[in-house]
């Protein structure tokens, strides 16, 4: 009896992982961003910490909201790729990928932060500059094309 429920246990998660095949390569670049800004952060955290002569300890609970994060990135990828391809697929929105650049995007910016903060560097506070006027035109531009012209 219990070998013939493992059996199709087995053959649901192959198949899960047989429909997510497609997406490994998303969920492993967001997954990748997710746990090298959680390594830098620890390590600006502690030296932040030894800045200022104070203890520092890891805390359990912000590492276990990356790991709950990693999954809510990971199932929002798997759910925005069942969108693109299994209901709206005729539209070719790319959602999945769009989740993932802004996901990647908002880690990398945690990680320049975190970077400028460990090493002091004018390379890493200036790429972190330039992302924010980027975003700030980008913004700006959206913002100016969608307001209705002042009288």
């Amino acid at each position: 009896m219990w070998w013939s429920i493992e059996r199709y246990l087995s053959g649901v998660v192959c198949a899960l992982c047989a429909l997510f095949m497609p997406i490994r390569g998303l969920v492993v670049c967001a997954v990748t961003f997710v746990v090298v800004d959680f390594v830098v952060g620890v390590l600006a955290s502690w030296l932040r910490a030894r800045k200022r002569h104070q203890p520092w300890m890891f805390e359990s609970r912000k590492a276990w909201r990356t790991v709950y994060k990693a999954l809510f990135v990971m199932a929002g990828i798997c759910m925005a790729w069942l969108i693109d391809s299994m209901v709206l697929d005729f539209a070719h929105l790319n959602l999945a990928k769009c989740f993932t650049g802004f996901v990647c995007g908002v880690e990398f910016w945690s990680y320049l932060e975190n970077a400028a903060e460990i090493s002091d560097h004018p390379m890493f506070r200036s790429l972190q500059r330039i992302m924010k006027n980027k975003i700030s035109k980008t913004i700006d531009n959206d913002d100016t094309e969608q307001r209705p012209p002042q009288l």
